[in-house]
């Protein structure tokens, strides 16, 4: 099978002389010219030396199940899905797939972007994606990349494992929840008594390899060779700056002075100190004396949306690319132009606490393991630069080795509620990478409890069955259902989409004018009912996105969540909810929204009892 496999257009194909008589097996139509100059940059990634030994494990892997450890930047995230279709085209599925799932949903769209053009095919037909609020896939569809949490919702509304032959797991070491569950339940599931012979691959950095060798029961593991050049010499700080910010973009400023070659990537904590620095640093490149234009300054995080692939455009004036992100660049989005690397250390990340039932933004050290992983990311001959925004002993002694599992760091009521979904009566059936705290799983089982959702034998009531269905988490939808008792679904439909999407505001303001603007905007009732007058004005504004800037919102957040709020109001229609009129600004419609609210984040309601007020 493997040097069948081999035999494909993709590794035997003529030269590009004789493209016109070289067909795509995947359409049957004739390979451009840009297949062949693709695929030469694809034989040159480290992960290509280890195509046979790929191949042939896939094939006999008794378990069904293979293990792929390999550095960032070295191709498997875009080379082992193309050579899984392969697999599936050479056997002769009448209706396979290949499901690739990405623990972020911008890396699923960015894949399929890159693979399709990889691949000389048209995205939506032969390869597709499925992200929220956008499904581009079609019945042709032979390889979509998915955002491992919708797989996950489509395994628990189903008694199988989902529509698929081969399932590609990667970036396992991200420790998403999803990710982490969907390996729980394979396991369970023991692939080779499954119907259609499916197989699995995990694809992971080789520090989580371990791990997974031993919960998977020591698969076939596929070592993917390290690439050409060398790692750089971390350059360290003999402090941690107090102004993160300034010591990046003056890291930044010094690069381009000393017309250092190669593309720049700076990491920082959070998307508002992403945004600050590319202000910072698009306001001062344009003073420097350089002999090349000014830098081009992007940012590269969730809330900017599908704008991010242009960090993979060429510029023509030759300018260096400064692309600024935090963790969601740890190990996805590998850019091959990148010399140089700005690391602060640091992440922020969102942690739930059960005791107090409550999510914190936590600053923390990155693993030790993330540091290795972006200093990689300036691997060249010769070897570029890492600028390390802290001294040596702070990852010694601060940084774990691993990334933190996010199972043992968020909310666990959503998940409980899909493996309620796909009747696992206990959690405790379920195998985990890293379990859970008891009192966090015991916490969740009781807030379920309390929102009705279960019934008197543990199992989903009617009600948890319904709140199941929604892409939200339990306690707003419980309030999105409570609206249709208080006549008030237009206004939580909209208050819900806004809630779930990215924030609508991008930063403080920026001017005085700015600032009025936006106070406009605001309503005397609070911030629930200051996003459903954003909403609302956002699109009487017909969705314009010089509006937006003007008041500082995020025009592809508002878009995000206008698209979400259509999915929302069909799913309600779907299962025959009531509906209600607009009513938002009324004293009842006023009331009636603060009932429905409550009715589902009544755990979070407090209150002064009269021991503690002043005397």
């Amino acid at each position: 099978m493997a040097s069948q496999l081999l035999g494909l257009a993709e590794e035997s194909g003529p030269s590009p002389g004789e493209s016109g008589l070289a067909v795509n097996p995947f359409d049957g139509l004739p390979f451009s010219s840009r297949y062949y100059e693709l695929l030469e940059q694809r034989r040159a990634l480290p992960i290509w030396a280890a195509r046979f030994i790929f191949l042939e494990q896939l094939e006999s892997s008794p378990s069904g199940v293979v293990l792929v450890s390999g550095e960032p930047g070295s191709g498997k995230s875009t080379q082992i899905p193309q050579w899984c279709a392969e697999f599936v085209l050479a056997r002769g599925f009448q209706k396979g797939q290949v499901t690739v799932t990405q623990p972020y949903p911008l890396a699923a769209l960015s894949l399929a972007l890159r693979v399709a053009d990889e691949m000389d095919l048209t995205l939506g037909h032969e390869v597709g994606y499925s992200i929220p609020q956008e499904d581009c896939t079609g019945p042709d569809t032979l390889l979509r990349f998915c955002w491992d949490r919708l797989l996950l919702q489509e395994v628990a509304s189903t008694r199988g494992t989902g529509a698929w032959d081969v399932l590609v797991l990667d970036e396992a070491q991200e420790r998403s929840v999803a990710s982490d569950l969907l390996q729980g339940l394979l396991r369970d599931a023991k692939l080779g008594n499954l119907p259609g012979d499916p197989r699995v691959i995990v694809v992971t950095d080789p520090a989580l390899e371990p791990k997974l060798q031993a919960f998977w029961g020591n698969p076939p593991i596929v070592h993917v060779p390290r690439g050409p050049g060398e790692c750089p010499t971390p350059i360290y700080r003999d402090s941690v700056p107090t102004d993160r910010v300034e010591a990046a973009c003056q890291a930044v400023l010094e690069l381009c002075q000393q017309e250092a070659p190669g593309d720049v990537l700076v990491y920082l904590p959070s998307e508002e100190e992403i945004s600050l620095c590319c202000e910072s640093l698009s306001r001062e490149a344009g003073h420097l004396a350089l002999q090349r234009p000014p830098p081009q300054v992007l940012p590269l995080h969730p809330g900017h949306g599908q704008a991010i692939q242009a960090v993979y455009q060429d510029i023509d004036s030759g300018a260096r690319k400064v692309v600024v992100t935090h963790w969601l660049a740890d190990f996805s989005f590998s850019l091959p132009s990148i010399r140089h690397v700005i690391d602060s250390g640091l992440e922020l990340r969102s942690v739930y606490n059960p005791q107090i039932r409550a999510e914190s933004q936590v600053l923390r050290p990155i693993s030790r393991c993330q540091a290795e992983a972006r200093r990689l990311r300036a691997r060249g001959v010769p070897p570029g630069s890492c600028f390390c925004l802290y001294p040596k002993s702070f990852l010694e002694l601060e940084a774990p080795p691993l990334p933190q599992p996010r199972v043992c760091e968020e909310n666990l009521s959503p998940l409980l509620l899909l493996l309620k979904r796909r009747q696992i009566a206990e959690p405790g059936e379920c195998h985990f990478l890293d379990r859970p705290a008891p009192e966090a799983l015991m916490q969740a089982l009781e807030d379920l409890d309390y929102l009705a959702a279960l019934d008197d034998d543990g199992d989903l009531s009617d009600l948890g069955v319904i709140l199941s269905e929604f892409p939200l988490p339990p306690e707003l939808a419980k309030a999105l259902l409570a609206s249709c008792e208080f006549d008030c679904v237009d206004e939580m439909l909209t208050l819900a989409a806004m809630l779930t999407a990215a924030p609508g505001f991008t930063s403080p303001p920026l001017c005085a004018e700015e600032a009025a603007l936006r106070r406009a905007l605001e309503h005397a009732d609070g911030d629930h009912s200051s996003l459903i007058q954003v909403y609302e004005a956002f699109i009487q504004s017909g969705a314009d996105k010089a509006w937006c800037q003007a008041r500082g919102l995020n025009w592809t957040a508002l878009c995000q969540a206008h698209k979400l709020r259509g999915e929302l109001l069909e799913l309600m229609q779907r299962i025959e909810l009531p509906l209600s009129q607009p009513a938002f600004g009324s004293e009842q419609n006023r009331r009636d929204l603060q009932k429905a609210l409550v009715s589902g984040y009544f755990l979070k309601a407090g209150g002064i009892g009269p021991s503690i007020l002043p005397e």
